[in-house]
């Protein structure tokens, strides 16, 4: 937005957008995209070869996930698969087979349309993240339209969610004490979350999508929601088969690396843990802003991950973490262990601490490492169990099959429609 008080007016607007009529929303959702500049020399997405069926995952590629899922149904999957971002992360490093900028959303219809079309000739599926759009003014910017153009062009689409974009903060700030949305500094923020998760169930929540979630968590978010864990890159998952033994001797060296320290908790561990270093208990590194390959080697030489403590779930950091054989060491809530049990048959092999308990729990670790080696070896096995990508294709496949007959529907809807033209 070009000036603070149209960005002000903005914000005031989006935290309240999921009361608009939907024309309003929709007129809204087609200012907000038009306002951006597309980019010079728009170049369609490639081709992609390879035998049927071939999956599309996009626009947002979280934690590289989307890729990751892609490589996953293309290694265990009926076809191959390619995700498609629109921001490539130069943050945190993370990969996408073809990444355009975000303003390509506001480039020419005409445009469009061929990124459509040639989605259409190349894939018999694909999988919107969080709701947004992939062709921009095509469809006036409305992932639903979207879904159900795909659907109509015989396409099996399904949805999938992240965490924040269908996540009601009012309801975690309800059920949890230390929830990051109750927080003055995040309050403006938390709402326009809530109305952008209510605009998303809104859309995409009357049955007839199938919809995905990325953490456990989120299955009581999501009526009907399958889970498509998070994956875990296959060097991770061999470097955990090598991995030395952690608590093996001097102080234990703690790593917290927050993606964003107020929704981690930082502020909450931070003053235990500088106590015990500052005690010889420990030795504690904190680190942000790094890229994702110097995460995993920041914990590749740690003995103990602490990693949230204020959302309640675990997510790709600590199932990196766990992959390499670290101890990890987070607040995850009891329903969350409940979830990944029934889902797996497995223990969550994180070692449980409320922030106020973190401290005891670690003088507890340095008194007797022994059973928490045994937890922290247990991390290898379950996450190629879990997070290896096999989960995650058989929830895509089982996920895209109901996707299949909501596209014969659309199909048969389209037929209508041009049978009364």
């Amino acid at each position: 937005m070009p000036s603070s008080p149209v960005r002000r007016a903005w914000s005031q607007l989006a935290r309240r957008r999921d009361r608009l009529p939907p024309a309003a929303d929709r007129a809204l959702e087609r200012l907000k995209w038009s306002a951006r500049r597309p980019p010079a020399g728009l170049e369609l997405a490639p081709r992609v070869n390879g035998p049927a069926p071939r999956l599309l995952i996009g626009p947002t590629n979280f934690a590289g996930q989307g890729r990751a899922w892609a490589r996953a149904w293309g290694d265990r999957g009926p076809g191959t698969g390619a995700n498609w971002a629109f921001s490539a992360d130069p943050k945190f490093g993370y990969e996408a087979d073809y990444s355009q900028p975000i303003s390509v959303n506001a480039a020419p219809r005409a445009f469009q349309a061929r990124q459509f079309e040639r989605v259409v000739s190349q894939f018999e599926a694909v999988v919107i993240e969080s709701g947004r759009p992939l062709f921009g003014r095509l469809f006036g910017y409305s992932a639903l339209a979207e879904a159900e153009a795909l659907a109509a062009a015989g396409l099996a689409v399904a949805a999938l969610w992240h965490g924040s974009d269908i996540r009601l903060p009012s309801q975690h700030a309800a059920a949890h004490a230390l929830s990051p949305y109750a927080l003055p500094a995040l309050r403006a923020r938390a709402a326009e979350l809530e109305a952008t998760a209510r605009r998303h169930r809104r859309a995409f929540g009357q049955g007839r999508w199938p919809q995905l979630v990325s953490t456990p968590d989120l299955l009581d978010q999501v009526a009907g929601a399958a889970w498509c864990p998070v994956v875990v890159a296959p060097e991770i998952l061999a470097a955990g088969r090598e991995a030395r033994p952690v608590l093996t001797g001097g102080p234990p060296r703690v790593v917290h690396v927050p993606s964003n320290p107020l929704l981690k908790g930082t502020e909450l561990i931070e003053a235990p843990l500088r106590r015990l270093a500052e005690a010889g208990r420990v030795e504690y590194i904190r680190a942000e802003n790094l890229p994702a390959a110097e995460v995993r080697r920041l914990y590749a030489r740690a003995d103990v991950v602490v990693d949230q403590f204020r959302l309640g779930i675990y997510g790709v950091a600590a199932a990196e973490a766990l992959a390499l054989g670290r101890l990890v060491v987070s607040d995850v809530d009891q329903s969350v262990r409940r979830a990944v049990a029934a889902g797996t048959g497995l223990a969550l092999p994180i070692e449980q601490a409320a922030a106020a308990d973190l401290e005891a729990r670690l003088e507890a670790i340095i008194a007797d490492p022994a059973p928490f080696r045994e937890l922290a070896a247990a991390g290898p096995a379950f996450a190629r169990a879990v997070h290896s990508g096999e989960s995650s294709a058989a929830a895509l496949a089982a996920a895209l099959g109901a996707g299949q007959a909501a596209s014969a529907v659309g199909e048969d809807q389209a037929g209508r429609k041009r049978g009364a033209a």
